[in-house]
């Protein structure tokens, strides 16, 4: 019996590793050639799409992750790279609200809050970047986040008819992202359930909202 058990285990193991490095390679695949480090060889998109995060972590430290990815769409707005920027987060609790928090800090390093537009429903990856084409009226866009994360959102594009690049936000170290990058392996095995398998949909879509007027 214990055996047989160690044989289920060890079977088990190895099904989820498969599943999790198969996982990891459509991503990196689908995104391969879409990612850019640098201002000067990113092509032009009308609009950015910032993905969001919290900008403070637990004891009120500051979220590198967050930081990185303001300093990220600023350097590109200020490159003319896109002409807008539609920042998108999570927005469900009372009193958490990414979308208000990234447009703040984008307006302090300089954005104009007139290109910034907020999007209030972006509880996931999924949700913000299909509603960027659904709502924002986007099929171009660029994704800001760090590259992993730029990597899964232009995976999800790729399924939904979106032409989307990614522009690197700078890395976090892993002393200091190690259980984003564990959550991460695991956000790639349900980004392609979501869109191989079960074809979800975002949370909420509702009305058209045209960028630029």
């Amino acid at each position: 019996m214990k055996r047989r058990l160690t044989i289920v285990i060890s079977i088990s193991t190895v099904l989820c590793l498969g599943i999790i490095i198969g996982a990891g390679i459509l991503i990196q695949r689908a995104a391969k050639g879409r990612t850019y480090s640098d201002t000067g060889s990113i092509p032009y998109r009308k609009v950015g799409v910032l993905l969001g995060c919290a900008p403070h972590l637990t004891g009120a430290r500051a979220n590198l992750f967050f930081d990185r990815r303001i300093e990220a769409a600023t350097r590109l707005f200020v490159a003319h790279k896109v002409s807008y920027i539609i920042v998108s987060g999570d927005n469900h609790v009372a009193g958490y609200d990414e979308p208000s928090e990234m447009k703040r800090a984008l307006v302090s390093a300089g954005v104009p809050e007139n290109i910034i537009y907020c999007d209030y429903a972006g509880f996931r990856t999924l949700d913000s970047v299909v509603r960027a084409k659904e709502v924002f009226g986007q099929s171009s866009m660029t994704i800001i986040s760090q590259e992993f994360h730029n990597q899964r959102a232009i995976y999800i594009a790729r399924h939904r008819n979106i032409d989307a690049i990614g522009f690197n936000a700078r890395d976090v170290n892993t002393y200091h992202s190690f259980k984003t990058r564990i959550r991460e392996m695991f956000a790639r095995v349900r980004t392609v359930l979501d869109v191989m398998l079960l074809d979800t949909s975002p949370k909420f879509l509702g009305p058209t909202i045209e960028i630029g007027n």
